[in-house]
């Protein structure tokens, strides 16, 4: 199953990146399953990581981040990228690999911003289980899960009945469909595949572990705060959700910062899961390509 390199080498601080790949990796296989971290290696497509490389990333030395559009550049002129969730679901898709595990994924973004992510159309055109904590609380979640409907994305919420908002639990929005285990996920998304002959992923959701989730009032005041700094600045495009998380960790006191890693290992070991029973049932399962 795969795990997404941006969050290593851009989205998370140093040291804080080493220990988030250690804890998804280590959950992953604690659940059965091979971790892959996607990135593009010296203009090469790349499904796992040696050490020296994994190293070589953590150190973000002249690595680039790379969506789903940026790899025919990445690969033509032969350079390192860190792929977002688009980019590696781009990889999963040729690589028809079935899960892949992030924090959360990008969406449509707030106003005054114009902006959204090229996840959702990524999403919708790859036949993978993708497990996350929802879609990144500094986005219009209302408008993000009205996309994913339109896309064709069905959303499983795993043992809740709402929409996760990354650092919460709640959201107050609903999810159309809820699983309680990991056997149920792997149902719907073989009958999501094959019965319905729906080449969209199917986007499961959870929670962030009760002991680290922030409440709604702490993140719904940072990321007004950290959204009105960002329109008072001008700060758009691709600068904008890195400047906005930097804003909520700061004024979260860095337990945003806890919360993160503790939902990516959590989606790490839920994905590993999923994988496991996928295997057991369809070794080489039948999916649109």
């Amino acid at each position: 199953m795969a795990l997404e390199s941006s969050v290593l080498a851009q989205g998370l601080p140093i040291p804080e990146n080493a220990e988030a790949a250690r804890r998804m990796t280590d959950a992953v296989r604690a659940a059965g399953a091979l971790p892959a971290i996607t990135a593009v290696v010296r203009g090469q497509l790349a499904l796992g990581l040696t050490a020296d490389e994994l190293a070589h990333f953590l150190r973000r030395d002249g690595v680039h981040k790379v969506s789903a559009r940026d790899l025919g550049v990445a690969v033509a002129r032969g350079f390192d990228g860190a792929t977002t969730v688009a980019a590696s679901l781009a990889i999963c898709r040729l690589a028809q690999v079935p899960v892949f595990a992030t924090g959360g994924i990008g969406g449509v973004h707030r106003e005054p911003a114009f902006d959204e992510s090229a996840d959702l159309l990524e999403l919708s055109r790859t036949p993978t289980i993708v497990v996350c904590a929802g879609a990144k609380s500094i986005l219009d979640l209302p408008a993000t899960l009205e996309r994913l409907e339109t896309y064709g994305v069905p959303v499983i919420g795993y043992r809740t009945d709402e929409f996760p908002g990354f650092y919460t639990a709640s959201s107050g929005l609903r999810v159309p469909a809820r699983a309680d285990s990991a056997t149920e996920i792997v149902d719907i998304a073989l009958a999501h595949w094959t019965v319905a002959g729906q080449p969209s992923a199917l986007l499961v959701v959870q929670p962030p572990p009760a002991a680290e989730a922030l409440g709604r009032e702490l993140v719904d005041a940072a990321v007004a705060s950290a959204v009105a700094d960002a329109a008072a600045r001008d700060i758009r495009g691709a600068a904008l959700t890195p400047h906005l998380l930097a804003a909520i960790a700061q004024a979260t006191g860095g337990r945003s910062m806890r919360s993160n890693l503790a939902l990516l290992e959590a989606n790490a070991a839920l994905a590993g899961e999923i994988a496991s029973h996928l295997a057991a049932r369809t070794p080489e399962p039948s999916r649109p390509t």
